[in-house]
């Protein structure tokens, strides 16, 4: 007969056991990047490689032996990663490199010191991003909401200031770290920068999603897919990914010690590891198969079709207004 202490104890771990095999279960449908082509000589630039889902992108393309330029607001923290990551693989080159897109004279400086270092780029992954909390009403040093101005409109200028880089390496590619919460997203070109929402919020009206980064991650798609427009012909391809659900400090403005306990279970069975969120990313960057197939969005390592009603009136729109408020400089 067995004892009840043995009893008690295998329960968590029949539990423990159960849990992780539904975990590898759902992970088989996650996708997986399986190319793995040598990319000596080819270089890379990844906004926010310090951390998350950057940071395993990089380390992904240095085991290609990638030169991988680290993008980042923490210089720090880069040159503390680039570190790290020098101690385990032999491959590749690392270069740690200043850049805030919260400011656009930050960006500026940063497409002049790249311009002087690097002939071209072979691909540029926009990846940095930001989640805030609306009420906390956070703006970028030119004075745009903090999801529109580094989302966005960061990385809109960094692109355009870096398109020629990008044309002398042809074929090349950009890949915008999108997410499929753009589905969500609606676009008020009265009010881009949520004034509305955001005291709304103040209020006590409640979200389920952030707008702010919703709108946002639109904004990615639409711009990959303008931006692919105007760059086919020169043998730029442009690709929007979702990483899927992941496990980050993305959202560590909205989390409570309290939170890691209460959502441990949603984390085991529908959270990915930051490594696994790159798969999709680094399968956008890397595999030729999809060489010339640009416009698209992926979500696990496929093409994946947005439930979002695009319009191409609305992406010229979006394109303009965007140049114009760069332009000027501050929210229109």
């Amino acid at each position: 007969m067995v004892s009840a202490p043995v009893l008690y104890a295998a329960v968590p771990i029949s539990l423990a056991v159960a849990l992780g095999l539904i975990r590898r279960w759902r992970s088989r449908n996650w996708g997986k990047c399986l190319s793995n082509t040598c990319l000596k000589g080819k270089t890379y630039l990844i906004t926010g490689a310090n951390s998350g889902i950057g940071l395993e992108t990089a380390r992904a393309l240095v085991r290609r032996k990638a030169r991988v330029i680290f993008a980042c607001r923490d210089l720090a923290k880069a040159k503390k990663v680039v570190a790290e990551i020098k101690k385990e693989e032999n491959y590749g080159e690392l270069i740690p490199m200043h850049l805030d897109l919260a400011s656009l004279e930050s960006i500026e400086k940063f497409v002049e010191v790249v311009k002087v270092g690097f002939h071209k780029i072979d691909c540029l992954i926009n990846n940095a991003g930001v989640v805030v909390p609306l009420d906390r009403d956070q703006k970028t040093e030119e004075g745009f909401e903090i999801h529109l101005g580094v989302n966005h409109l960061g990385h809109f200028y960094l692109t355009k200031l870096l398109v020629d880089l990008l044309k002398r390496a042809a074929p090349s590619r950009v890949v915008m770290v999108s997410s499929s919460l753009h589905e969500r997203g609606k676009l008020n070109f009265d009010d881009l920068n949520l004034r509305a929402e955001i005291e709304a919020v103040k209020k006590g009206k409640k979200e389920r999603h952030n707008p702010g980064y919703c709108n946002s991650k639109l904004m990615n798609v639409y711009f990959a897919r303008g931006l692919a427009a105007r760059l086919q012909e020169f043998g730029v391809d442009v690709s929007a990914c979702c990483p899927g659900f992941c496990y980050t400090n993305l959202f560590r403005s909205f989390v409570k010690w309290y939170h890691y306990i209460l959502f441990a279970p949603v984390a085991l069975l529908f959270m990915r590891s930051a490594k696994q969120g790159s798969e999709t990313v680094v399968y956008c960057a890397t595999d030729y198969g999809i060489e010339g197939q640009t416009g698209k969005f992926y979500r696990d390592c496929e093409e994946y079709t947005s439930k979002y009603p695009f319009t191409r009136a609305e992406e010229e729109k979006l394109w303009a207004v965007s140049e114009e408020i760069i332009k000027a400089r501050r929210p229109l």
